[in-house]
């Protein structure tokens, strides 16, 4: 995740299980095999929880923008 700035969702497809199952691994597993980098992901994933109302917002538009031209 830290590598590519990468969201839960787009991690949860690389590795191809659930969005919780990524969670619950970053938030109780990574905590407890090395704590150093659980940080850096933990903020990352705040970063992402604080965008994310504007990401949806960007899908919904391009939703609708390609509605538009197919129509």
């Amino acid at each position: 995740m830290l590598e590519n700035n990468s969201t839960v969702r787009k991690a949860a497809l690389v590795f191809g299980v659930s969005k919780s199952t990524v969670h619950k691994d970053i938030t109780f597993r990574l905590k407890m095999l090395d704590k150093p980098l659980f940080n850096e992901i933990a903020a990352l994933m705040e970063i992402n929880k604080k965008e994310r109302h504007i990401r949806g917002g960007m899908a919904t538009k391009l939703k609708y923008m390609r509605e538009k031209e197919n129509y």
